[in-house]
């Protein structure tokens, strides 16, 4: 894979990941990769779970969760499949070990009276169906240039059109769902929505909010938005969009493999001007997990991990796509983490 793909590879990721997860449940396990543990032991944590390349995924997520959780030295776990290498699930294990970085979530809201209106909810009910059909015939491609985004697949299209016509007549329910509803649902509904409205600065800090909700499909559609949204800002540099990538930055030291995965798709583009400022800050806040990612076992899931190390350690773009194309990843890891 080379450099040139990441672009399409890294939007259409974030577009479609959580219909594309949906068909990794029943797949034989294909890849096991563990990450954040430094003191506990990959023998230990796999003793733990039981899995394994070539078996089936462990019975209860939860179950297995909470038994590593015990582990010394473990603060907790998370698991996740994801679909898929060669036919085959992807099982990733997040650990976060006592003394750890700690991404922090907001606390639950508990309005049970607010909701949005029917309509939205049926239009991305339907959007959801589109691009699962999308998804399973390979039709992923989008474009984000106005800020949002609208599929090739005509038919998602046609739905995200509809998105964009009707939510600013929603913006104030859109915008208090997201921070007060009890219904993950719901909120996740108004992250995914909120990011069609016309005066996009105007909700990127509901966004920005979102990205800590204790709801793991909430955050994963305000990054989708806010993603959207930096390559919109980067297209009109003159324009009022200027995105913190802060809250972004933080979710690569997430347990949660979607946080760390889109988080780091999202700082691809957004550190593609190399701003010195914000790759010194990843260096200080998340070198360790972009490191990780960076040296993971199924290559487009490491992609974007070792564009951020190589942009980090300092390598031209040619270098850096040199490296990857030539299987030479840890040279640049290593450069990134001050080595020789």
């Amino acid at each position: 894979m080379s450099l040139r793909y990441v672009r399409g590879y890294v939007r259409t990721l974030l577009v479609v990941l959580l219909p594309v997860v949906c068909l990794a449940q029943g797949l034989p396990i294909g890849t096991v990769q563990i990450y954040g543990n430094r003191k506990v032991s990959e023998a230990e944590i796999r003793k733990v779970t039981g899995a394994h390349e070539g078996g089936p995924l462990p019975k209860s997520k939860g179950e297995v969760e909470e038994r590593l959780s015990k582990l010394e030295h473990v603060v907790q776990a998370n698991l996740f499949a994801a679909c898929c290498d060669e036919g085959k699930t992807i099982l990733y294990i997040g650990i976060e070990e006592r003394g750890a970085v700690h991404f922090n979530f907001n606390e639950e809201p508990d309005n049970e009276q607010v909701a949005l209106p029917a309509l939205l909810g049926k239009a991305y009910a339907d959007f959801l169906s589109a691009t699962g059909e999308a998804a399973r015939a390979g039709d992923t491609g989008e474009m984000l240039a106005d800020g949002h985004s609208l599929m090739h697949n005509a038919k998602v299209r046609y739905i995200q059109l509809g998105f964009a016509a009707m939510v600013d007549a929603h913006k104030a329910v859109l915008r208090k769902v997201l921070r007060e509803s009890a219904d993950a649902e719901q909120r996740a509904i108004a992250a995914y929505l909120i990011g069609y409205v016309k005066d996009k600065p105007s909700v990127q800090d509901d966004l920005q909010r979102a990205l800590r909700d204790p709801d793991p499909t909430v955050r994963a559609n305000a990054l989708r938005a806010l993603a959207a949204f930096v390559v919109y800002s980067q297209k009109h540099p003159d324009g009022e969009m200027r995105v913190s990538p802060t809250w972004m930055v933080e979710m690569l030291n997430s347990t949660i493999w979607t946080d760390r995965n889109n988080a780091a798709v999202a700082l691809v583009t957004l550190t593609e001007g190399r701003d010195a400022s914000l790759l010194e800050q990843i260096r200080v806040r998340a070198l360790q997990p972009v490191v990780e990612m960076g040296r993971w076992k199924y290559l487009p899931h490491a992609l974007p991990g070792f564009i951020l190390a190589g942009r980090i350690a300092g390598v031209p773009e040619l270098e850096l796509q040199a490296a990857w194309n030539k299987e030479q990843r840890e040279p640049v890891i290593r450069k990134a983490l001050g080595k020789k």
